[in-house]
Order: structure tokens, then C-alpha cells, then sequence
């Protein structure tokens, strides 16, 4: 018993000290975000002598937040529906169709996932310039491109816990595919959906690189505006993490709402 009781504090422990080193970049931005830009150079760690929020209010003028926030919404929400749509659909025919070809496209989505972007990240920008797709519709179908091979991985791995039994019994009953899958399958994948909403969302939200190849001018995200505070000669941090703070509120949000189901979903996205 004390051997057990001294390995669980052991546990305990290294937990602890592990989620102090998680949040210590989030204790670092929340400070500092507090603090003038002189005070941050002279003490980083410590507690601002004086709290003010005139960082907040100078980077959401600089960000010109609203328009900026309503990019990345619009490109974020509607990157993540069509992954969603897609991928769920790929992954119910892959998982049911249980022929050699479909293995073999469930494989080829799986070994995407090894393809680094900077490896097509030339050709990709080239082609879509020839056919004028570089704005946020473009974006958002090289967001489907990039984010359908972990989804499908998911979606294909979730339906191992939906038993065949179920579309049968609603063929029986006069329902075609399409029906099966919307009003039977696709509520029963709810667990999921939101994990892969999640994981994309903080991906999409947070993406500079790719943006910053496509968009620029009016359409940039909130990503692209953060360089504002980054010139050749000066960097603004107390700005910079003023605005990163704002940033982060919206995904935060969404992931709170959203926990109790992210477990589930990565668990039933795992089965084989």
C-alpha cells in the first residue's frame, strides 16, 4: 500500500510540475499584456506595478479587429463545415465499402497526413494564381485539401462503433444512402464531429503561413495583422500580446463549450 500511495504522489507530481509548464507561455502572455513596453524588457516574469488597458484598447484599434475578426470567422466557420461535410461522408463509404480500392483510398488519405505543406507549398500558390483562386474562397478549399486526411482517419475509425445492423434495418424500412447516412448515422457521429471541429478550428484560426500566401490587404485574418506590431526596427510586445490575448478569447470559448466531448470523440476516432 505505501508503495502504491508513493508511486500515485510520484504521478501526482510530475502533473502538477506538467501543467505548470504548459501555462507557463499563457502566465507569460497574460502578464505581459498588462504591462508597458518598458516594463516588460525590465522584469518579464514578475507582476505589473501598474495594470492598464490601454495595450487592449491601442491593438484593437491597430488589428482593425472587427474587420480582421470577420475574416478569420468567416474563413475559420466555413472551412471547418465543409471539412466536416466531406470528410464524414468520405469516411461512412470508406468504412462500409469494404472492397481492396477502398482500403486502398483510406490508405492514401493516411499517408497524406505525412506530406508536409512546405513541400507543395510553391506549386499549390502557382496553381491557384492561374486560375485567379487566390482570395478566401481559394483559402478555403486549400483548407479542405489540407484537413480532410485526419478527419477521415477519425470519421473512418469512429464508424467501427456504429454497427452495419443499423443501415440494414433502415433499408428495410424504404430509407436510401443518403437518408441513412443524415438521419441515422451522422447524430450518431456527434462525439467526433466536434473533436474534428475543435482540432480545426485551432488550426484555421491560428494558421499564418498559408494566409499570408493567399490573402492580404482588407481580406487579412487576425494572424496577419499580428505582424503589424513587428517591424524591422522595433517589436511591439506589450501590443502584440495584447492582441494575441484577444485573439485567443474566441477559440478558448468554443473549446469550453465543446470539452465534454473531445475525449469521446479522439477515443471513438482511435478504434480500428
Amino acid at each position: 500500500m505505501k508503495k502504491k500511495r508513493r508511486n500515485k504522489l510520484i504521478i501526482e507530481i510530475v502533473g502538477i510540475l506538467i501543467a505548470l509548464l504548459w501555462l507557463s507561455p499563457f502566465y507569460l502572455m497574460l502578464v505581459n499584456a498588462f504591462k508597458t513596453k518598458s516594463e516588460i524588457f525590465s522584469d518579464v516574469l514578475g507582476l505589473p506595478e501598474t495594470w492598464t488597458f490601454e495595450n487592449f484598447s491601442q491593438a484593437f484599434i491597430d488589428l482593425n479587429f472587427v474587420n480582421s475578426f470577420m475574416n478569420s470567422l468567416f474563413i475559420t466557420v466555413a472551412s471547418v463545415a465543409i471539412i466536416i461535410l466531406f470528410s464524414s461522408m468520405a469516411g461512412y463509404a470508406l468504412a462500409r465499402n469494404k472492397s481492396k480500392l477502398s482500403a486502398v483510398i483510406f490508405m492514401v488519405f493516411v499517408a497524406a497526413m505525412l506530406i508536409p505543406f512546405q513541400s507543395v507549398m510553391i506549386p499549390l500558390i502557382s496553381l491557384f494564381g492561374q486560375v485567379d483562386m487566390l482570395n478566401p474562397t481559394g483559402l478555403i478549399f486549400m483548407y479542405l485539401g489540407f484537413g480532410t486526411s485526419l478527419s477521415i482517419f477519425l470519421y473512418h475509425g469512429a464508424m467501427a462503433g456504429i454497427p452495419v445492423s443499423l443501415d440494414e434495418a433502415a433499408t428495410i424500412d424504404g430509407a436510401n444512402k443518403w437518408q441513412i447516412f443524415w438521419k441515422i448515422v451522422f447524430p450518431m457521429l456527434k462525439p467526433i464531429s466536434v473533436t474534428v471541429m475543435i482540432l480545426n478550428v485551432i488550426w484555421i484560426w491560428n494558421d499564418y503561413l498559408l494566409p499570408s500566401l493567399v490573402l492580404g490587404g482588407e481580406n487579412a485574418t487576425i494572424p496577419l495583422r499580428m505582424f503589424f506590431f513587428f517591424g524591422q526596427y522595433t517589436k511591439q510586445w506589450h501590443l502584440a500580446l495584447a492582441g494575441l490575448t484577444i485573439a485567443i478569447i474566441p477559440v478558448i470559448i468554443v473549446y469550453f463549450i465543446a470539452q465534454k466531448h473531445i475525449i469521446k470523440g479522439v477515443t471513438d476516432g482511435a478504434v480500428k
